[in-house]
């Protein structure tokens, strides 16, 4: 009887360790209070990738406080009809500034105090530069048809606005503005010079990007990425972010000529 050949194990290929973050976990570069009514809508964006990765090596602490919370009746109610009437609910000033008072004392840090807002400025890459300075950010999202207007006066607070369209709440807002923010953190991408050539940080859209393989469905790699000439390649890309910025955002050329 024939014994049955062993069977030959397969060398599995080891995958490469994936670059981690350098930064020593008791050192917070910048910690975010979120004021929402509804927390669980974070769980998702908060905890995968770099915003995972950036909270759990210390660059960034972010907090939720939900404003239900400090509702003060037993239905937890936050909002209430407007005076002079209309359409829809406005939040009540009492639960958002008893939550933000309780949020302020839980680091020594005052915080930058942010309205997510349609009256806002709007956001763009250099208010994320600016917001990515600052230790604390203390984002206040809205629902319904708003806030009451001394929340703004009380809280002495910034209006931020994301774009000119309307949404069901500034919870997505706040994720927008997180994400930003956070990526610019030192060490946050692992790589210092990442966020260099991003799209509007010098103003103008990033040039276009290629990998392997060389040719895709007859579509092949400029050959001057293939060169090795970096002074070239450097020049083409320059190039390349000039003329798409022309023909996508002409209106970024002309926020450029006005500064």
């Amino acid at each position: 009887m024939k014994r049955p050949k062993p069977r030959l194990k397969k060398r599995l290929k080891q995958r490469p360790k994936r670059r981690r973050l350098r930064a020593k976990r008791q050192t917070i570069v910048m910690r975010v209070d979120v004021l929402t009514l509804f927390p669980r809508m974070f769980e998702s964006p908060l905890g995968h990738s770099i915003l995972k990765r950036a909270q759990d090596v210390g660059l960034v602490q972010i907090a939720l406080a939900d404003i239900r919370d400090f509702a003060a009746d037993s239905y937890r109610k936050v909002d209430d009809k407007p005076y002079g009437g209309g359409p829809g609910m406005v939040m009540m000033p009492g639960p958002v500034f008893d939550c933000f008072e309780h949020v302020q004392k839980l680091s020594p840090e005052k915080g930058r105090v942010i309205l997510l807002t349609p009256q806002g400025q709007r956001f763009d890459q250099k208010k994320a530069l600016a917001l990515s300075k600052e230790k604390r950010l203390i984002l206040i999202t809205g629902k319904y048809e708003g806030f009451d207007e001394r929340i703004r006066i009380g809280l002495d607070a910034e209006q931020i606005s994301i774009g000119d369209y309307v949404l069901n709440g500034g919870e997505l807002a706040a994720m927008v503005i997180i994400d930003a923010v956070v990526r610019l953190l030192p060490g946050a991408l692992g790589d210092e010079d990442s966020t260099k050539d991003d799209s509007f940080s010098e103003g103008l859209l990033e040039y276009p990007q290629y990998t392997r393989p060389e040719i895709f469905r007859d579509m092949k790699v400029p050959d001057i990425l293939l060169s090795g000439d970096h002074a070239k390649i450097a020049e083409w890309r320059c190039q390349q972010a000039l003329e798409r910025t022309k023909k996508w955002r002409p209106d970024l050329l002309g926020d450029n000529k006005k500064e």
